[in-house]
């Protein structure tokens, strides 16, 4: 059975977006920089909401061929292009960079993601990452917290049924007092 994690950069009151969207509050070292690229290269599949594959698909594939693209950045670009992925979304048409569209229920899909061979899968974006939370589909978490507070926006957690208990695992500090924090789900 595959392992789900869902990680995400976020505010110190939550967040992983300021109202608006706004991520500029989230501004990452090459440390943690390489940390996500390594991770990227590490995940046998992702799995996008539609917000946050837009996000990263209208920025990602092309990231390697621009001016000024630093080696990390073009690093990044080539795993990001390289890794499958899956996206969540009724409104999508297409995608490309080597993924695939789900129109049907995400809950659904996962589960059956969870129960096939392969690498981890992680998952991104609010509101997909909500039903794996509220399904008890999500095995890990992975919270890199910013010092910061944003006072509204996207909330990275959703309201749950039961409680769910977690085990620390990781602890690691980043450049500019940010602090990742890894939690395993209690089964």
């Amino acid at each position: 059975m595959r392992k789900l994690t869902y990680g995400m950069n976020l505010s110190l009151d939550g967040y992983i977006a300021a109202p608006g969207g706004d991520l500029g509050w989230g501004v990452q070292s090459d440390e943690l920089f390489q940390w996500w690229s390594d991770r990227v290269d590490t995940t046998g599949l992702a799995l996008y909401g539609r917000g946050l594959w837009e996000a990263m698909s209208s920025h990602w594939p092309s990231a390697d061929e621009q001016p000024g693209a630093t080696p990390a950045a073009i690093e990044f670009a080539g795993r990001w292009r390289h890794m499958p992925k899956v996206v969540f979304s009724s409104t999508i048409g297409t995608v490309d960079w080597n993924a695939r569209l789900v129109t049907g229920d995400a809950v659904t899909e996962i589960t059956r993601l969870k129960a096939d061979d392969g690498g981890p899968m992680d998952i991104g974006g609010a509101t997909l990452a909500a039903a794996a939370m509220r399904a008890g589909l999500v095995d890990e978490y992975v919270i890199v917290t910013h010092p910061v507070l944003v006072g509204g926006g996207t909330w990275f957690y959703t309201a749950l049924d039961d409680w769910v208990n977690l085990n620390l695992v990781e602890t690691r500090t980043f450049p500019d007092g940010v602090v990742l924090t890894r939690y395993e789900t209690r089964r």
